[in-house]
């Protein structure tokens, strides 16, 4: 587990993933079609691909920048992970990289050599090079019942949820009498920082280290359930746009509340989507949240697309260069987001945790995808 609408400047990080996972449906097969006058030729023989709102040129492996040097054993976790719930077209390679998942690397390369193709994605207009971000879990401390420094709730979904399109907007939801009636009763746990609880939201899901009203102490994990349709606006750019800060980043925001607290309500207003959840068990903490494809994320290993161009389950070389990481490496298609949008775009798990939270907080910058597809 958003996929959500799930820190970078804040502009980034807030058009991070908050994805519900749908029902898996098998991509269609990719529809070749002629390149258009103005493109460049592709860098071996064969015609492109239009998958959606890309265009897939076929390449050689050694154009893959840095495929020699990655450490293919950590994707293959991920790719495993796809495999519980493949997509058509590779359903017949699972048993195989299943069967791989303990081989060398120089095998899983030679294999993948033999059985895909590398496709250099691009936009059907537009520069070549997108964007990547990245986001993560959050880990939060929380009162199963509210106290006096625990004042802020995280809900279910109301039973009125589906019947009224949009829902209530934030603001309305912190100010009108029906939807806070309709939410009485759905709280799952308490926070003590709004500023939390907006952060967890925006990325879809997160961990709970909750006090329970006896005393004891467990992390549950809190997936996304729902939102009330509303769109999204992020925060930062909100005060970007009136000029308040310089610095969007969450510390940045932050120090402003801090210089500016009776804005709270406004500030948190300006975003009128709301996520709702649902407490999960946390057997593994190694694993994360499921995507949209309906499987594990893998730290590291997991990005978020746009489904029309790129469908869940496909293999993709990423390759970024900027101040905050330099990323040459395999990762999996396996989740979603309403910010997501768009050829060669990338959300990249970083996994649970404030290490993680501060990676994915900085995290904006080029990004080169390839898609890896069956021969």
């Amino acid at each position: 587990m958003r996929r959500m609408t799930r820190l970078v400047a804040i502009v980034g990080m807030l058009a991070g993933c908050a994805s519900a996972p749908p029902p898996v449906e098998a991509p269609s097969a990719p529809v070749a079609a002629a390149p258009p006058a103005a493109t460049a030729e592709p860098s071996v023989a064969g015609a492109p691909i239009v998958q959606g709102k890309s265009r897939w040129w076929p390449v050689r492996w050694s154009d893959l920048p840095g495929f020699e040097d990655d450490v293919l054993y950590e994707a293959w976790n991920a790719w495993l992970r796809s495999c519980e719930r493949p997509p058509a077209a590779f359903a017949a390679l699972c048993p195989q990289v299943r069967q791989l998942s303990i081989a060398a690397p120089s095998e899983q390369r030679d294999w993948m050599r033999r059985n895909l193709q590398p496709y250099r994605i691009e936009p059907l207009q537009g520069p070549a090079d997108g964007l990547l971000t990245a986001y993560y879990e959050p880990m939060l401390d929380a009162s199963r019942q509210p106290t006096a420094r625990h004042t802020v709730p995280l809900y279910r979904p109301p039973a009125t949820l589906a019947s009224r399109k949009p829902w209530y907007t934030r603001q309305e939801i912190d100010t009108l009498p029906e939807p806070r009636e309709q939410l009485r009763g759905r709280e799952i746990a308490w926070l003590a920082d709004p500023l939390d609880a907006l952060v967890l939201q925006i990325q879809g899901s997160g961990r709970l280290r909750v006090a329970e009203g006896d005393g004891s102490q467990r992390v549950v994990r809190l997936s996304f359930a729902g939102s009330n349709d509303q769109p999204y606006r992020s925060v930062g750019g909100w005060l970007l746009q009136q000029g308040a800060v310089r610095d969007a980043s969450w510390p940045g925001i932050k120090a402003w509340l801090r210089d500016n607290p009776q804005r709270l309500n406004e500030l948190l207003w300006s975003n009128p989507r709301v996520v709702f959840f649902r407490e999960e068990p946390l057997p593994d903490a190694e694993l994360g949240p499921r995507g949209a494809q309906g499987v594990p994320l893998t730290a590291g290993r997991s990005i978020a697309v746009d489904k029309d161009s790129i469908p869940y389950g496909t293999p993709v070389w990423l390759a970024s260069t900027g101040p905050t990481v330099q990323l040459q490496r395999l990762v999996l298609a396996q989740d979603t987001g309403s910010a997501i949008v768009g050829a060669v775009r990338a959300d990249w798990f970083a996994g649970a945790g404030p290490e993680a939270g501060e990676l994915a907080g900085r995290l904006k910058q080029p990004l080169r995808l390839w898609a890896l597809w069956p021969r």
